[in-house]
């Protein structure tokens, strides 16, 4: 795996974190104040968990006059959805070995 997926599992890894990329993700452009009102956590934490985020790149920012706007950045998850497709194929391959071996050993 590369760093590039260590840093999008650890940064995703986070309850907190992921909450509030999923929030992004199903609301659109979100607010600090309105992330905060939701995430059980300070306005000060959302916006530490904003920054690491925004540093993985599954978010983005937007300023406008005295509050700053996020978005999700859903491109950014492309690298998990390759890996755990790759993941996928070679589980599929390994069931489908198991029952091939199994049918040799009933007959």
């Amino acid at each position: 795996m590369t760093d590039a997926h260590d840093v999008l599992f650890k940064t995703l890894a986070d309850p907190t974190r992921r909450g509030i990329f999923e929030r992004l993700c199903k609301d659109g452009e979100q607010t600090v104040g309105a992330l905060t009102a939701l995430a059980g956590v300070s306005q000060p934490a959302v916006s530490k968990h904003l920054g690491v985020l925004k540093q993985a790149g599954l978010v983005s920012d937007r300023h406008e006059g005295r509050q700053t706007h996020y978005s999700a950045q859903l491109n950014a998850l492309a690298p998990l959805a390759d890996w755990t497709s790759r993941m996928a194929g070679f589980w599929e391959a390994r069931f489908d070995n198991l029952e091939d071996l199994l049918n040799r050993m009933d007959q």
